[in-house]
């Protein structure tokens, strides 16, 4: 493409949620403020540093799944990094079209693009990864411990997650009589996003309704999905805000 067909075709199949470099010096204009655009750097620092700690050299033979993958950000940079072969799954076909188009591009390859609704996904039709990433996915579901099930399945070795997470409530519930009671650590919030999927908002989730966790909530999911082990990950010096203060977290899981 000439750099006027690039442009023309970036207009053409935006809005963009990433800025991607491509050829010629050209670039997709992120729709995102450029203050919170820092959160894609942070989170992007973390995955690699997750990464190299965990597969050391054998990250080269590594197959990754990127579920959520959005534009493929995050699937590009895993490429990138070295993980021998990714596969991008998002629920919006028009968020796969500019991940392929960046693809092509940049010339990165052993890279696929996959439209699914997540939680209707049907983990033993793709197999196994050593690597599972989910970021900025978990607290826009409705049935969010349907979906780590299916994430449990998909991993062969790791997932790293990244979610909003909310402050924690504790109490004791009446179960069944006001003598017979529970203690209860964590919650899982509700919250409306009706307005933005009725206005066709691209980052809300299939459905209106969204389930946040708190951190507890997200360790005890997690262990009853499956996973052994559950580490909140270290923010690095720098990072964006919300990780900074631990209003988002990346957690790393182990099968």
């Amino acid at each position: 493409m000439t750099t006027a067909e690039l442009q023309e075709k970036i207009a053409e199949i935006g809005p963009w949620f990433y800025s991607f470099a491509l050829p010629g010096g050209v670039s997709t204009p992120s729709k995102i403020p450029r203050e919170v655009q820092a959160i894609f750097e942070t989170r992007r620092e973390m995955m690699e540093s997750a990464l190299r700690a965990h597969f050391g050299e054998k990250l080269t033979s590594v197959r990754a799944v990127d579920v959520g993958c959005h534009e493929g950000y995050y699937a590009l940079a895993m490429r990138k990094l070295g993980v021998a072969e990714v596969l991008g799954i998002d629920y919006r076909e028009e968020n796969l079209r500019r991940a392929r188009f960046v693809a092509e591009q940049q010339n990165v390859s052993a890279l696929r693009f996959l439209q699914a609704d997540v939680e209707e996904l049907n983990p033993a039709s793709l197999g196994t990864f050593e690597l599972t990433l989910c970021f900025g996915l978990l607290y826009h579901l409705e049935n969010p411990m349907r979906v780590l099930r299916r994430l449990h399945a998909l991993t062969g070795e790791m997932l790293l997650l990244e979610t909003q997470v909310v402050a924690e409530v504790e109490g004791v519930a009446e179960w069944g009589s006001r003598e017979w009671t529970r203690p209860f650590q964590g919650v899982l919030a509700v919250i409306d996003e009706s307005g933005e999927y009725a206005q066709g908002n691209q980052e809300t989730g299939s459905t209106p309704v969204v389930t946040c966790p708190s951190p507890n909530a997200l360790r005890f999911l997690l262990h009853a999905a499956g996973f052994r082990e559950v580490t909140f990950l270290d923010p690095p010096a720098g990072a964006y805000e919300q990780l900074a203060r631990r209003q988002r977290v990346i957690v790393r899981a182990l099968r």
